[in-house]
């Protein structure tokens, strides 16, 4: 069966860990009843977003692969209803600590870790200094239902992430995000930029892409952040097929044939047109040509 049904949560988070996981399931399982049988979570959403501030004591929130309850838990979800969970956690290997995402098949299974490539750094997205840049490179995941890539908020800006994982051979892309206001800035409005480039990497790489965000207000200690939802599902030409506003919490889902994307990408050409002799050029940061 070519034809699947995707889903992307959207949901405050609360101070509460057990308030917020309990919200999560309940969100899973109202995606499951709609029919979805691959469901996206939003970026590290077990807590409110504490990269808004540099603490120490956020450190204590990572746990290993191993050694992770909720990891477990959320394992044992997608196995009861048989579907497949991209989940953005916080990882802790060693003495490094990564902005990580499992894929959790939906027989449980764990099927790998891809760990977030590209870190931001900026007031209220204080990344860098609890995340390493993520050392798997880009994966793709043959799930029970798609073969799939994920990306992690900040990498959904990046076309070469996109465009890898297509070459890897995804048949849909993923992206959990926290992301909202600026707060060195209170005119920016980034939503409609954000769609658009995501829109962007759906079209070009002529495969569907799911977007999940949180909403609401959340307070640190040197500012504070409201994020601003719109989370949305784009089919294989980038068009948004379905929505969120910045509000509410909700479920978003839509279903789509990979067979037939899978001929109409073949037909368009863009994989077929490609010159990959000409891009040594992006591989280095200042534009010289790299051989």
């Amino acid at each position: 069966m070519s034809t699947v049904k995707v889903a992307a949560t959207q949901f405050a988070c609360a101070a509460s860990p057990e308030e917020t996981l309990d919200k999560a399931e309940a969100m899973v399982r109202r995606a499951a009843d709609q029919g979805a049988r691959i469901i996206l979570l939003q970026e590290l959403f077990e807590t409110p977003y504490f990269c808004k501030d540099q603490d120490p004591r956020h450190f204590a929130l990572a746990r290993t692969v191993e050694d992770n309850p909720v990891l477990a838990r959320f394992a044992a979800l997608a196995k009861e209803l048989s579907v497949v969970l991209p989940f953005s956690f916080y990882e802790r290997a060693g003495q490094a600590f990564y902005n990580s995402l499992a894929v959790l098949d939906a027989d449980g299974a764990n099927l790998g870790v891809y760990r977030k490539s590209h870190i931001p750094q900026g007031p209220g997205y204080e990344e860098k200094y609890y995340f390493s840049p993520g050392d798997t490179g880009f994966r793709v995941f043959k799930t029970a239902y798609a073969t799939i890539g994920c990306g992690i908020c900040w990498d959904q800006w990046f076309p070469e992430a996109a465009r890898a994982m297509a070459l890897l051979g995804a048949e849909i892309l993923f992206y959990p995000t926290a992301i909202g206001t600026e707060p060195h800035d209170a005119t920016i409005d980034s939503m409609g930029h954000w769609q658009r480039v995501m829109q962007g990497h759906a079209g070009a790489n002529v495969m569907p892409l799911v977007a999940s965000n949180r909403v609401g207000r959340e307070v640190g200690t040197t500012c504070e952040l409201t994020f601003y939802g719109s989370s949305f599902i784009a089919d294989q030409t980038g068009a948004k097929v379905t929505e969120a506003d910045r509000r509410e919490e909700t479920v978003l889902t839509a279903e789509f044939d990979l067979a037939a994307i899978r001929d109409y990408r073949a037909a368009w050409g863009l994989f077929r047109d490609r010159r990959p002799d000409l891009y040594g050029v992006l591989a280095g940061l200042d534009g010289r040509q790299v051989r």
